[in-house]
């Protein structure tokens, strides 16, 4: 199976750190105080970033969607692609079917430290969706599918630990989070107010209609 192999902190894996103004590609330079505030990249000469042209703000804006939840460059086309074809805005709309991947659902449910992690506990059979083993992260959830957490996997100490951690994480509006249980159930579909990081979507709808 295809996955993202290049380096961690790009992957959004730091969990919370990487969605708080803590995250390093998103710091504001302290240099720029007599000027319009810029993110500054990570390293010794990341003040010195050149402004970006229209089209790399763009392409970073495509990239920082891809990192946050992990998708690959194909599959990430064929979700705008099935973006553009639904009523309403495409680039909404992306951001939803993103966050309707079984493995992001995993995360906001509270199991997981990151995007990543709960990938990884999905692709080794340690959810069920309605009762049934699934182990595809790219899953789409619908309203009344029920996420759990594999019965034969609360054995694990390791899996134990996530699953107290659930009873202090916080879910989003569309997620009925039962921590006693180790489930969530999907009581609504996504809107773009339940995507918790600031995305410019626009910028890639614009990249895909040249």
């Amino acid at each position: 199976m295809a996955r993202y192999t290049g380096p961690d902190c790009k992957l959004f894996l730091k969990g919370d750190r990487c969605t708080s103004g803590k995250c390093p590609f998103d710091r504001v330079d302290a240099g720029s105080r007599n000027r319009e505030a810029t993110p500054a990249a990570p390293g010794q000469h990341g003040a010195a970033r050149k402004k970006l042209r229209e089209y790399g703000k763009q392409l970073r804006e495509k990239e920082k969607v891809k990192r946050f939840y992990g998708v690959l460059e194909r599959q990430f086309h064929n979700y705008y692609l099935k973006a553009e074809k639904m009523q309403g805005m495409a680039g909404e709309n992306l951001l939803v079917l993103l966050e309707r991947r079984l493995d992001n659902a995993v995360y906001r449910m509270g199991f997981g430290e990151s995007r990543s992690e709960s990938r990884q506990l999905t692709l080794h059979d340690h959810i069920t969706v309605n009762g049934k083993k699934v182990n595809v992260p790219s899953y789409s959830v619908k309203v009344g599918d029920v996420i759990a957490v594999n019965p034969n996997s609360k054995k694990s100490d390791a899996i134990k630990a996530l699953i107290e951690a659930m009873a202090t994480a916080s879910a989003p509006k569309w997620l009925e989070v039962d921590a006693a249980n180790a489930c969530a159930k999907v009581v609504a579909i996504p809107t773009r107010e339940d995507v918790n990081f600031s995305f410019n979507e626009q910028l890639i709808v614009e990249l895909y209609s040249k």
